[in-house]
């Protein structure tokens, strides 16, 4: 049961796709031109602050709704 509801949680999801995309520089660096690793670089470096605002903002959701005991979870 906790992996299962590990598989519904939105700050998880979140977590693999910015391990995705982190890892798509580190290969992009190896097998794209400089110039278009620069411009990959500089998108995914732009987009890591969201993705540690969304997790952070969810988790704090969740938190103030496990707190007034209306968290509903996943599953």
């Amino acid at each position: 049961m906790p992996f299962m509801l590990l598989l519904g949680s939105r700050k998880f999801w979140l977590l693999i796709l910015d391990t995705v995309v982190s890892m798509l520089l580190f290969f992009g660096g190896k097998f794209l031109g400089p110039d278009a690793f620069e411009s990959v670089k500089f998108l995914i470096v732009a987009l890591q602050p969201v993705f540690v605002f969304l997790i952070t903002a969810i988790a704090i959701e969740d938190a103030a709704e496990k707190r007034a005991g209306t968290f509903r979870g996943t599953f």
